[in-house]
């Protein structure tokens, strides 16, 4: 599956491509009582076209921002041309792990991209409006983030992507404040438990989520994701997993960014145009 991906992706984009527009918008959340930015991408064909577009929310990592995307990638302009499709990246807080923390009732980051993100695209934007034209991934915290949220809700997202996700909590348990969300290992161990995607994915063995799974081969995360990757094996999980040359570093996130969009492409085209 991943040279399919990668194939298709030399031979199908160009860079010739009209640019599209990024816009800054604040969103308020109810959840936490107050405005969040994001950024949102529309395909330069927005305006003219009377048709509606698919949505992929783009998750920044930890000690990020909601503007990191479009900063470090501004690609991402030519690829919501090339795939017509919006793509969102709302702010996660720097380390909210995008929880409803249950340490700290003022960091509902769950509730705000689910609901109040996805509501506020959905009412403001020409979007397909449907979980078969959504998808959801990101880097680092934002990898296990997407993951998590799609798992939790597959009634809104269709497909999820990580791209270098920390998808087993436990092997930053000292590290990225990610106690600061759920708790301490020993004191809240259950919540290490039900927060932690490599876990939670025991449920979600019938969601129906088309998954792509990204790390490079020297990403402080590849043992997580060889763990995931194995578990969704054998719990018969369908999904593609891409392991490539490469750190835990934007070079690689740059690089994996064209093959989530491709990855969710075919999906949204395989699920049918409305």
């Amino acid at each position: 599956m991943k040279y399919v991906l990668f194939l298709i992706f030399v031979c199908c984009f160009s860079e010739n491509v009209t640019a599209g527009k990024a816009d800054t918008v604040s969103i308020f959340s109810n959840s936490m009582n107050k405005y969040i930015k994001a950024v949102v991408i529309k395909p330069d064909s927005y305006k003219r076209k009377k048709s509606s577009f698919p949505v992929v929310y783009l998750l920044h990592g930890y000690d990020g921002w909601y503007s990191n995307w479009i900063i470090r990638v501004p690609e991402l302009i030519n690829y919501a041309d090339h795939y017509q499709t919006i793509i969102v990246c709302p702010d996660g807080a720097k380390n909210s792990w995008y929880f409803d923390s249950p340490m700290d009732t003022s960091y509902r980051y769950e509730t705000h991209i689910v609901e109040e993100v996805v509501h506020y695209i959905d009412k403001n934007y020409k979007t397909i409006a449907d979980k078969n034209k959504r998808a959801i991934t990101g880097l680092s915290m934002g990898g296990h983030g997407a993951l998590f949220l799609a798992l939790r809700h597959p009634d809104v997202f269709g497909a999820a992507g990580s791209i270098s996700g920390g998808v087993d909590l436990k092997e930053s348990k000292n590290r990225f404040e990610i106690s600061r969300r759920i708790g301490d290992t020993l004191l809240q161990a259950g919540n290490w438990q039900k927060f932690s995607v490599i876990n939670i994915i025991e449920n979600h063995t019938n969601s129906g989520l088309k998954i792509l799974i990204d790390c490079g081969d020297r990403d402080i995360f590849i043992e997580g994701n060889r763990r995931l990757h194995q578990k969704m094996q054998d719990l018969k999980i369908p999904h593609t997993y891409i392991e490539r040359p490469g750190i835990h570093n934007w070079d690689y996130w740059t690089n994996a960014i064209p093959f989530q969009l491709l990855f969710f492409q075919q999906f949204f085209q395989l699920r049918g145009n409305k």
